[in-house]
């Protein structure tokens, strides 16, 4: 059973900080057997069985997923960088988000011409896009 410890932070920044620095020392959760057969993937699924060892917490059988585990309530929802990520369909959507707070994300829906319009609107404004990488833009940026 993981072992819980209660940090208080006022602030998102610390909150992030604190989740960022607990995901590194976090455990790889794996699925029971994951090693022996290559079929299983590595994504956790809960053991069945009724002598299994590792649904029962036998030590040397790896960790099972736990409240413990959990990122602190202010972090939860926001980017690595702290920004809470917002989905935008158009450049009308990209100026309502205030560039310090909010992250963009460009639904898939939208169109090339149309993505290049906002990837470049929010290269202005200096508003961060998510998953501005994926696409090219006319005249070979990127």
């Amino acid at each position: 059973m993981a072992k819980v410890v209660k940090e208080k932070t006022g602030k998102k920044t610390d909150a992030v900080k604190l989740r960022n620095k607990r995901k590194k020392k976090k455990p790889e959760f794996l699925r029971q057997e994951a090693g022996k057969f290559k079929k299983l993937k590595k994504c956790w699924r809960r053991p069945p069985g009724r002598h299994s060892k590792l649904r029962r917490g036998r030590k040397p059988r790896g960790r099972k997923p736990s409240v413990g585990y959990g990122s602190p309530m202010e972090a939860r929802g926001l980017t690595r960088e702290g920004m809470r990520p917002v989905l935008v369909a158009s450049v009308d959507d990209l100026k309502k988000l205030d560039k310090g707070k909010d992250a963009a994300i460009i639904r898939s829906a939208v169109g090339k011409k149309k993505r290049a319009e906002i990837i470049i609107e929010a290269e202005k404004t200096g508003v961060t896009v998510l998953n501005a990488y994926r696409y090219r833009l006319p005249g070979g940026k990127q």
